[in-house]
């Protein structure tokens, strides 16, 4: 495939008006400006008024809740946790490969093109949750970085969560390793990696953090976990463990370059200096946190401290949009709403969701940016129509503008997305059976 007339953005400092990208197989073999010297035995695509670039990497989420949205809509992250746990507790096989569908496909509509997910609710009799997910990603056609969750500490020993939605550790354990013989590629273009991730502070024993740590070094995958989302999990940390959320994360060895924070909100002059010491990555979910009414994560100063930073939607229950594409406008709003005009510019936000996000997962080889050799993850935005025609900057047209239409998405080479609709999936039957899903769910927690 060769797509020209574009503006193109490779998120590495050039941009190319009316220029080429040439894509081979599964990767990138062309970029320069004008049109390509050589269309033989190539599709073309006129991407006149266009914008292309990188696929987006989204890097947090929980799939499941796709189907689970709209509930507790005006309520803090701890009572929406407890109003939703009685929920979740009833998802099983079906629902998580329903509400998976749905909020990928939807992601692939806001230009994603890799998705994590972090998924910590195994519930007994719910059957194979794990490879459920991992099932919808490869049918909608994303790159996909699935995280085996866990918690083990329920509300019996002082956490959070219900303990009938806990599991025992050396259970957590097991499951741990063999989701990764089963299903971690390490291998050059790969399509699915996984990575470990204990819930969070106020739903994990330390044990299981440390133990979870040791496991994903020996075995070469990475570490995720929620932390220092709200001043509740600060106070909780401080009054059980005695110090912050990042003393405490750190003593069990959860930082540096292999780990990753979901949110990173609540972190003081000196936590943001070790997390970019230890080059820590954060998934920035500006939405999410709003909903929540959370606060608003220091992105400029982590980002200038060296940590690596990308962006994430967070689980569906919390951003019903679903939208990434979303989060860079609003990462943009938010950082300079706090910060002030120049604290984050619309190409500092467009990078956090293409390179910064493949930094954070370690992909930043092969994603993430448009340059030879790379994986041909593409997403082309059309420009061309009333809310978007007459902004002189095309970067600030996708960034602060309405979200244009997606003319096209590739990923891995292959087409998922093409004149606004997915290609590898019927979104209004998936649309339908969320819906139905959904009222199960809650017909079953009532």
């Amino acid at each position: 495939m060769i797509i020209e007339n574009a503006h193109v953005v490779t998120v590495t400092g050039e941009e190319i008006a009316g220029g080429h990208v040439v894509v081979e197989g599964n990767r990138i073999t062309a970029v320069g400006p004008g049109p390509a010297p050589d269309r033989a035995g190539h599709r073309v695509v006129d991407a006149r008024g266009g914008l292309l670039t990188p696929g987006l990497v989204n890097t947090h989420n929980h799939l499941y809740q796709w189907v689970t949205r709209g509930l507790a809509v005006d309520h803090t992250l701890f009572e929406w946790l407890t109003t939703l746990y009685p929920v979740w507790a009833g998802i099983d096989e079906h629902a998580v490969h329903t509400g998976a569908t749905g909020a990928l496909a939807q992601l692939a509509l806001t230009g994603c093109t890799t998705s994590t997910d972090h998924h910590y609710v195994f519930p007994r009799e719910g059957g194979d949750v794990f490879a459920a997910e991992i099932r919808a990603a490869a049918e909608v056609g994303l790159r996909f970085h699935p995280c085996r969750g866990s918690m083990d500490l329920g509300r019996k020993d002082g956490g959070l969560p219900p303990d009938h939605v806990v599991e025992d550790r050396d259970a957590i354990m097991a499951a741990s390793e063999a989701a990764i013989d089963r299903w971690h590629d390490p291998s050059p273009g790969s399509m699915l990696q996984v990575a470990l991730a204990p819930c969070s502070p106020f739903s994990v024993t330390g044990d299981l953090m440390r133990e979870s740590a040791l496991l994903a070094r020996r075995r070469g995958v990475r570490l995720h976990t929620h932390l220092a989302e709200t001043m509740d999990e600060d106070d909780f940390c401080r009054e059980r463990f005695g110090s912050s959320p990042l003393d405490y994360v750190e003593s069990l060895g959860w930082t540096g370059e292999d780990v990753w924070f979901a949110h990173g909100i609540h972190f003081d002059d000196q936590a943001v200096k070790r997390i970019g010491a230890t080059r820590t990555g954060v998934a920035h979910c500006p939405s999410s946190n709003a909903r929540l009414g959370a606060g608003i994560a220091r992105t400029r100063d982590l980002r200038d401290a060296g940590a690596r930073v990308g962006l994430g939607v967070d689980g569906a229950a919390s951003n019903e949009a679903g939208s990434l594409l979303e989060e860079v406008r609003h990462a943009v709003l938010f950082a300079r709403a706090v910060g002030g005009p120049t604290a984050l510019t619309v190409r500092d936000s467009l990078e956090l969701a293409t390179m910064g996000g493949a930094r954070v997962l370690g992909r930043e080889a092969e994603i993430g940016s448009i340059e030879v050799g790379k994986l041909a993850d593409l997403a082309l935005w059309d420009l061309n129509g009333l809310g978007h025609a007459d902004v002189a900057d095309p970067v600030a047209a996708l960034v602060l503008g309405s979200p244009p239409p997606l003319e096209l998405l590739l990923v891995n080479g292959r087409t998922v997305v093409e004149r606004g609709r997915v290609t590898t999936v019927d979104t209004d039957a998936v649309a339908r059976e969320c819906a139905r899903v959904h009222r199960t769910l809650l017909e079953k927690a009532s």
